[in-house]
């Protein structure tokens, strides 16, 4: 395996239901502002951007054992989007963690609504807003269309 990895097909059904995960332990931050669940999410979103689901405890655990035990089907999605979406969510998650620690109550928790927000979306409705700022971004030629020639295709009625 190659250090940085991240693979170009992921199963939608795993980043749902890890994106659930990221809703419900933003909503605990929110509700009972703790470092060591900012911190978990920071890591979470760190180890994804990086590696997908390989490494990071609950994405891993879900891809390898709860889908399969579940019997949920696979149903590919392009990996650069879905890593795009990683970064943004390491970004609110970063900066929910500096506006914690800076005493920033208010704004940590907007911060971290927000990135509820659209983990809610992707998790429930299955909208990745990343994905679809990643597809603007390719029509706009900020991404070169190398980066992803299964996203040249994108569906933005979904």
């Amino acid at each position: 395996m190659k250090i940085g990895y991240y693979p170009d097909v992921v199963n939608e059904n795993v980043t749902r239901i890890v994106a659930s995960s990221v809703v419900f332990f933003g909503v605990l931050a929110i509700l009972f502002p703790n470092a060591y669940v900012l911190g978990f999410l920071v890591f979470g979103f760190a180890l994804r951007l990086s590696y997908g689901p390989k490494f990071e405890p609950f994405a891993f655990f879900t891809s390898r054992y709860l889908v399969p035990w579940l019997g949920i089907s696979f149903v590919s999605a392009a990996g650069p989007p879905k890593r795009f979406a990683q970064l943004i969510g390491l970004l609110f998650s970063v900066s929910a963690i500096v506006f914690f620690v800076l005493g920033h109550t208010l704004v940590y928790q907007i911060t971290l609504a927000t990135l509820v927000f659209f983990a809610s979306l992707e998790s429930f409705l299955g909208w990745c807003a990343g994905c679809f700022a990643f597809g603007l971004l390719m029509k706009l030629g900020v991404i070169p269309e190398e980066i992803c020639e299964r996203c040249n295709n994108l569906n933005f009625n979904k």
